[in-house]
C-alpha cells in the first residue's frame, strides 16, 4: 500500500489541480497587486503579506489557458519552492483530500492544454473523478524563479 499525500485541491476552469498540503502556506482571497514591469504576462505582480512581498503568478496565464474574470471564489494559493513564497492566482479553492500514491500515474502529454513538464501526475480520487497534481519545482522553473528572486522583499 503506497503512502498517503494530503493535497489541497483549487480549480482551473473545469480540471481540478492538487498541490501538496506541505507546499502550500496560505490560502488568500484577492488583494491588491502591485504590477512589475519587465516581468513575463503571467506574473501578475507583488502583494504585501502580512510583511512579505510575495509575486503572483496566474496560472491560466502561466500554462496558456484563457484568462478569466476573477470571482468571489478566486483565490491566491501562497506556496513555498525552494526556500521562496509565490502566490498562485486559482478560480478557487476546494478542499484537502489524501491521495494514495499507489494511485498516481505519469501524466500524458497534455492535460487540458496543460504540458506534461508541469505536471507531477494524475491522481485517481475516485470512478470518475480525476485529479491533476502540479510539478510546482518546473512551473517555477529556474530562469523564472531567478526574475522572481529579484523581487524577494
Amino acid at each position: 500500500m503506497g503512502e498517503e499525500l494530503k493535497v489541497i485541491v483549487f480549480a482551473l476552469g473545469t480540471e481540478e489541480y492538487g498541490i501538496q498540503v506541505e507546499q502550500v502556506r496560505t490560502i488568500e482571497r484577492m488583494l491588491p497587486m502591485t504590477r512589475v514591469p519587465k516581468t513575463p504576462a503571467f506574473i501578475k505582480g507583488v502583494v504585501n503579506l502580512r510583511g512579505v512581498v510575495t509575486p503572483v503568478i496566474d496560472l491560466r496565464s502561466r500554462f496558456g489557458l484563457p484568462e478569466s474574470e476573477y470571482t468571489d471564489a478566486t483565490r491566491i494559493v501562497v506556496v513555498k519552492v525552494n526556500d521562496m513564497e509565490v502566490g498562485f492566482i486559482v478560480d478557487s479553492a476546494n478542499d484537502v483530500t489524501s491521495v494514495n500514491e499507489d494511485n498516481i500515474t505519469d501524466p500524458p502529454e497534455i492535460v487540458g492544454g496543460i504540458k506534461a513538464k508541469y505536471l507531477r501526475g494524475i491522481a485517481r480520487i475516485s470512478e470518475e473523478k480525476l485529479l491533476v497534481l502540479l510539478n510546482l519545482e518546473e512551473v517555477l522553473n529556474k530562469k523564472e524563479i531567478i526574475q522572481l528572486e529579484q523581487f524577494e522583499g
